[in-house]
């Protein structure tokens, strides 16, 4: 899908290209992809590197051309592995020129255009609307941190009731999530420290930057303290199922203790040889009596010391 956008006043759509206005490509086709290459006359190599899912935020410079590699948070479908993770989005400047490129459709490109619609005032240049991607992108960071925090306390009193393998993968698949947010957002910070000299930044953009850089932070802040919650979690229900695992163990191992003795007295007089006992009638109840009784002072034992 390609879109175009007027972006001098407001934000709205037009019905061709036209210089200086806001080419919005998303999920690009042959015939988008074609548009770029031979009308805008864009590097060849620079969709191939937004193409790239795992390519790290970076700026790159050829020839006039600016590529501004933007990583944003993103959720997949509710199958995945790691249902939030990050992509890449690309911006593509030089004179006249102002392209975003995007492999996958966000909700945070959808509210973007809608909240600048609603401003109704459109930006005023290619360089403020480049921040502004930054700003909403930490913005959309947040967010999503705000669900996996959900999840992460959904998970959490799952696990209290019962502890389950399901939950136990979901709080792990979450700790993925949580360390591609992380990366990404450091790669983001480092990439608006550049921009602030690679780019012609002016008195405006130099506020809009602190807002992005606050909220830059936060958003990393945020990340941190969530990873280190569910790490802290993590390991306090791996201790718990280690606890409970030897809580078992030392059950059983109690049991086949107090059931070796009963064993051991009937083997002992179930042996072919003369014990004395064999022509008195009250030699078989001797045996079980005295099984008995010594199964049950190892019993009374063993729960003195709590371990049944």
């Amino acid at each position: 899908m390609r879109t175009y956008w007027n972006i001098d006043h407001t934000l709205r759509t037009i019905d061709e290209w036209q210089p200086n206005c806001w080419v919005q490509v998303t999920c690009p086709t042959p015939d988008d992809e074609d548009f770029l290459y031979n009308t805008l006359k864009i590097p060849d190599y620079f969709l191939d590197d937004i193409r790239d899912k795992d390519e790290r935020s970076r700026y790159d410079y050829d020839d006039g051309w600016s590529l501004i590699i933007l990583r944003i948070p993103y959720v997949k479908e509710v199958r995945s592995r790691t249902p939030h993770t990050t992509i890449p989005l690309g911006i593509i400047l030089n004179k006249g020129v102002c392209i975003t490129v995007c492999n996958y459709e966000t909700n945070m490109m959808i509210d973007f255009v809608s909240y600048q619609q609603k401003r109704n005032l459109g930006f005023t240049d290619s360089v403020d609307l480049v921040f502004r991607l930054f700003l909403s992108a930490a913005v959309w960071y947040l967010k999503r941190l705000k669900q996996i925090n959900i999840l992460i306390e959904e998970a959490k009193r799952n696990l209290d009731r019962k502890i389950d393998n399901e939950d136990l993968i979901g709080l792990s698949r979450l700790q993925d999530s949580l360390t591609y947010f992380i990366t990404s957002i450091r790669g983001n910070e480092t990439l608006l420290s550049k921009l602030k000299f690679k780019l012609p930044v002016d008195e405006l953009d130099a506020d809009l930057i602190e807002d992005v850089t606050i909220e830059m932070n936060q958003a990393r802040e945020t990340t941190n303290i969530y990873t280190n919650i569910l790490d802290s979690t993590m390991e306090t229900y791996a201790s718990i199922i280690n606890n409970n695992m030897s809580g078992v163990m030392k059950q059983m191992t109690s049991v086949s203790i107090i059931l070796m003795f009963p064993t051991l007295i009937a083997s002992i007089f179930g042996m072919n040889l003369i014990s004395g006992l064999e022509n008195t009638w009250w030699g078989f109840p001797l045996v079980i009596i005295l099984s008995f009784s010594i199964t049950g002072v190892f019993y009374a034992l063993f729960r003195r010391k709590t371990w049944i």
